[in-house]
């Protein structure tokens, strides 16, 4: 028996690297590159493209 698992793989913007996926990501989702441990936030499934995941900025209530 074979078996049929299939590599997504894309660019890192920050370092040049590759990002794998082991299975089809979701759009939104975010991901931390081996290479340079960026948070890569998933922008389009077809093609696969990932850019920088904005920073978190804190909510002060207002």
């Amino acid at each position: 028996m074979t078996s049929n698992t299939m590599t997504l793989s894309t660019e890192c913007p920050e370092c040049g690297g590759g990002v794998a996926f082991n299975r089809s990501p979701l759009a939104g989702e975010v991901v931390v590159c081996g290479g340079c441990s960026a948070e890569l936030e998933v922008t389009s499934r077809e093609p696969l493209r990932v850019e920088l995941a904005p920073e978190v900025e804190e909510d002060w209530g207002e």
